[in-house]
């Protein structure tokens, strides 16, 4: 399966960057998952509907299904988060998956980089970060710099690397 990600700080374009990469890599015909890391608790459950009675009475797992998506939701309990790994053995086949998150493994990422943000570049410090997708000068020269806004040109550059 081809892997690749999106990595960078907080309100540095990761999301809106993968929403664009997305629609870039469908719109050239190929299918695309994506995982987004979350670093603090989220819920995608409706306090009082159905699926979620079902959670808060105890179930481990609850599958969801109609005709338009299924989700599968698992409570982890006093369990270790999963791993990348584990997370992308359970994702259904597809041209290629991108991730949002997940800076220390150890998949090629592009950063997403702002110089507004006042925060520095992870990319002198991650040789997994192939390119820098940047708004402003990030002022490094051992990889590729790309326009955070060039989305075509951030797609280009991460299918000559996944061979897509």
């Amino acid at each position: 399966m081809r892997l690749f990600g999106v990595t960078g700080w907080k309100n540095a374009g990761k999301t809106g960057l993968m929403e664009r990469l997305v629609a870039e890599f469908t719109h050239r015909g190929l299918t695309v998952s994506t995982l987004k890391h979350a670093h603090h608790s989220f819920d995608v459950d409706q306090p009082g509907k159905d699926s979620r009675r079902h959670r808060d009475a105890g179930a481990h797992q609850v599958l969801l299904s109609s005709r338009s998506r299924w989700a599968l939701m698992t409570e982890l309990g006093e369990a270790d988060e999963p791993s990348l790994e584990e997370l992308l053995a359970r994702m259904a086949p597809v041209d290629l998956i991108l991730v949002e998150g997940w800076k220390r493994d150890r998949h090629p990422k592009v950063e997403a980089w702002r110089a507004e943000t006042g925060r520095p570049l992870i990319a002198p410090d991650d040789p997994t970060i192939r390119a820098v997708a940047a708004k402003g000068d990030p002022g490094i020269d051992d990889r590729p710099i790309l326009d955070l806004d060039d989305t075509a040109a951030i797609a280009d550059f991460i299918a000559a690397e996944v061979g897509l």
